[in-house]
């Protein structure tokens, strides 16, 4: 179904194993930062460039669903974790990108949000110069660091060149920008939670509350004999 006028939509994908602060804070600072009218988080069915996820794809998109529940403009997009249930092939981003161009519109803006580190690799993607007809990318970077895209003759740093723009020009196209932001550095990732899980320590405050529920009424991330 098209959503021509529907505003800006930002997309963040992620393994969110588990969800923690620093992905909503991304996700706010990006609403502002780049004058999003909505932002909808993707949770990763089977990530093709990364480990296995620890937490099955149901329970991961089950506490995003709890973080962002009664949050205006957030939303959850749970194709890629029915997908992997379904036994279907990996999660590849132009493949999603796909999907949701066709659900919003060809008209509808359409954002993907990715770290400087993410962007940096994106050569390695599957049919990744087709994600620049599909959606804008911005970038998140922290301050005063712009991003790294390799030495200049790199095919990823020719795009960059080629695409670079501002926020205010995400609503005027639907696709093909380029857009570095800069976000608040926090040093919290999702490895160490679960380590500290593991090892029976508090995450409280490291993650949203509804999540640190989510993950105590199902002994998540705990290890076999506690320790």
């Amino acid at each position: 179904m098209s959503e021509v006028g529907a505003g800006v939509l930002g997309l963040l994908g992620g393994t969110f194993d588990p969800l923690h602060v620093a992905h909503l804070r991304l996700a706010l600072e990006a609403r502002e930062a780049l004058g999003l009218s909505a932002l909808c988080l993707i949770p990763a069915g089977s990530p093709p460039l990364r480990a296995l996820p620890h937490c099955a794809a149901t329970q991961r998109l089950g506490m995003v669903e709890c973080a962002l529940a009664g949050l205006p403009g957030f939303s959850v997009d749970s194709g890629e974790v029915l997908a992997a249930t379904d036994g279907a092939a990996p999660s590849y981003t132009v493949a999603t990108l796909e999907r949701l161009r066709c659900q919003h519109g060809a008209q509808r803006p359409l954002v993907l949000l990715l770290g400087a580190d993410a962007f940096a690799r994106l050569e390695s993607w599957q049919r990744w110069r087709e994600l620049f007809g599909l959606a804008h990318i911005a970038v998140a970077t922290r301050p005063g660091h712009d991003i790294k895209v390799g030495a200049g003759d790199t095919a990823l740093a020719a795009e960059f060149a080629a695409r670079r723009g501002i926020a205010a020009d995400l609503a005027a196209a639907p696709a093909g920008r380029i857009v570095p932001f800069a976000i608040t550095a926090l040093e919290i990732s999702a490895t160490a939670i679960r380590e500290r899980l593991a090892r029976g320590l508090s995450v409280r405050y490291l993650v949203p509350d509804a999540v640190l529920d989510y993950i105590e009424t199902r002994q998540l991330y705990r290890t076999p004999h506690g320790h």
